[in-house]
């Protein structure tokens, strides 16, 4: 009984949320799914030619592949592979890349929070791996620690429109580097239930974290095999260049079965092209030659591309985000990732410091970025600032509620056109005179006929001057702190608690894992 009711809403903080006396009323859990048509930027022959710039940088100017494994595999797959420099013929490109599934699901430890990955839907992941922390208490810039940690998982965990765990939220590094990866494992399968991520950061990082997956989800080797239950999420390192440990990382998942995202991250005019077609033809390069080499070692294994093409400021070198060309690159890779049959991630991002104004516009203007691509996993869709360099609950809460605005834009029932939704007999009653408040067509409709806000303050200036005159990101400070008050864990078997316990402790007694890789 206790298990169902923490699958309906994260514990008795789920059931407040059904009683109305939560930290705030949200919607509940569902995979959105995305009923506009993606913008497609690109014509017919634009597609070719960023296609055809793609293939003949994999052709002519290769990728240099820094794993003497993948450089073998990739030898023995026919590619022409000159030290660590690979070149790869479109024809083999595009038959690997055909091999990737088009859908696939990831199942965590709670199958009520399964994910589908691919088509319409549109998942939104927490902010994942700034090594910063800023909140309004605080009110300057900290290095991460796991208490911060802890509490970002709780909001990963608490929203519904939060719909997979990514990388850490902010990284603690008040725990030694070596051990890491073992407490913020333990934390996250402890305080979510949701779609676990592990970094592809050395051969022990990445056993173990597949290991308490599959300790806490009580699955044999064989069940953990059998359907992706996880994901990694890899960074090529432009221009043209893949690392050893994030192949070596993705080898191992892929042999296992679990789930791929492969993300370049090229910056217009610093690590790609200054010209938003030039970045992401690099961008689709980097991605593509990757996934050939995981369908080659594993056919079919799951895989997506990922879009983390954005453009600096020409002035200081700094990245910027939510801009228009960002927007524009998401949408050309989502036209692209549509033309290839692979699913997209891209994120939620911007470059304020706080969360203020610049950062809404600039984290809103990514967003529909996302959804005007056809985006399947937002990254850093909750949370982000400086870039990436910073994680605050209070921008988590923020953006939470755009998150949801977004979820209720797409529900098909708000464009519904039928005779209670055209409401002729309701024109009819109200007439030339009078209002629609009273009648009945209102009144049976009028608690869910329009999203409601946890954070907007729709008072007027008075009312809201009277009331204290709070800001918004002093309002998310007050819901963030009201969440953590109410928070409870989802249930977790006893017995695969005290295993996933005396893992991480035999693990850190064995030395972890290495600091240089």
């Amino acid at each position: 009984m206790a298990r169902d009711k923490g699958r309906r809403g994260g514990g008795r903080a789920g059931a407040a949320a059904r009683r109305g006396t939560a930290a705030l009323q949200q919607m509940p859990w569902r995979i959105p799914q995305n009923i506009d048509r993606p913008i497609e930027p690109l014509t017919e022959e634009g597609v070719a030619a960023i296609h055809d710039g793609a293939m003949r940088i994999l052709e002519e100017i290769g990728i240099v592949f820094l794993n003497p494994e993948a450089l073998e595999i990739l030898k023995q797959a026919g590619c022409r592979v000159e030290g660590d420099l690979v070149r790869m013929d479109r024809a083999f490109v595009m038959e690997m890349v055909g091999k990737a599934p088009d859908q696939f699901t990831i199942t965590p430890r709670n199958p009520d929070r399964t994910i589908p990955i691919g088509g319409n839907n549109l998942l939104f992941g927490n902010v994942s791996s700034p090594p910063n922390y800023w909140d309004l208490d605080l009110g300057r810039k900290v290095a991460g620690n796991r208490e911060q940690c802890r509490n970002l998982l709780k909001l990963t965990q608490y929203f519904n429109c939060i719909h997979f765990a990514g990388g850490y939220p902010v990284e603690p590094v008040d725990i030694h580097a070596s051990v890491r990866h073992l407490d913020v494992l333990y934390d996250k399968l402890t305080l979510t239930d949701k779609a676990m991520h592990a970094y592809s950061l050395g051969k022990e990082r990445v056993e173990d974290v597949m290991e308490m997956v599959r300790i806490a989800g009580g699955l044999t080797d064989e069940e953990f095999e059998a359907t992706p239950r996880m994901y990694t999420n890899i960074n090529s390192t432009s221009p043209l260049k893949h690392d050893y440990p994030m192949i070596d990382g993705c080898l191992r998942l892929v042999r296992r079965g679990q789930a791929v995202v492969v993300t370049p991250f090229t910056l217009a005019g610093a690590m790609a092209p200054v010209t938003m077609a030039g970045a992401v033809a690099q961008s689709l390069a980097e991605a593509l030659c990757a996934i050939a080499l995981f369908q080659y070692v594993r056919p079919g294994t799951p895989c997506a591309i990922g879009t983390f093409t954005s453009n600096v400021d020409m002035k200081s070198g700094a990245p910027a985000f939510g801009t228009p060309e960002y927007m524009r690159a998401t949408q050309m890779t989502g036209q692209m990732a549509r033309h290839y049959g692979l699913p997209m991630r891209s994120s939620g991002v911007c470059a304020a410091n706080v969360p203020d104004g610049q950062a809404m516009w600039e984290t809103s203007n990514s967003l529909w970025a996302a959804v005007q691509s056809g985006t399947n996993m937002v990254y850093h869709a909750a949370g982000w600032l400086e870039g990436g360099l910073i994680a605050s609950p209070e921008k988590f809460i923020m953006d939470c509620e755009v998150l949801q605005q977004i979820q209720r834009y797409m529900q098909p029932e708000i464009c519904a056109t039928g005779p209670d939704e055209i409401a002729f007999d309701a024109v009819r009653e109200v007439g030339n005179e009078g209002h629609f408040f009273g009648i009945q067509h209102t009144q049976d409709r009028y608690a869910t006929a329009f999203y409601q806000p946890y954070l907007s303050d729709w008072r007027n200036y008075e009312a809201w001057e009277a009331a204290g005159a709070v800001w918004t990101p002093e309002r998310a400070n007050k819901i963030y702190k009201d969440i953590l008050q109410e928070f409870t864990p989802p249930p977790l078997d006893d017995a695969l608690h005290e295993e996933l316990k005396d893992f991480v402790a035999r693990r850190k007694s064995e030395g972890g894992a290495p600091t240089d890789f």
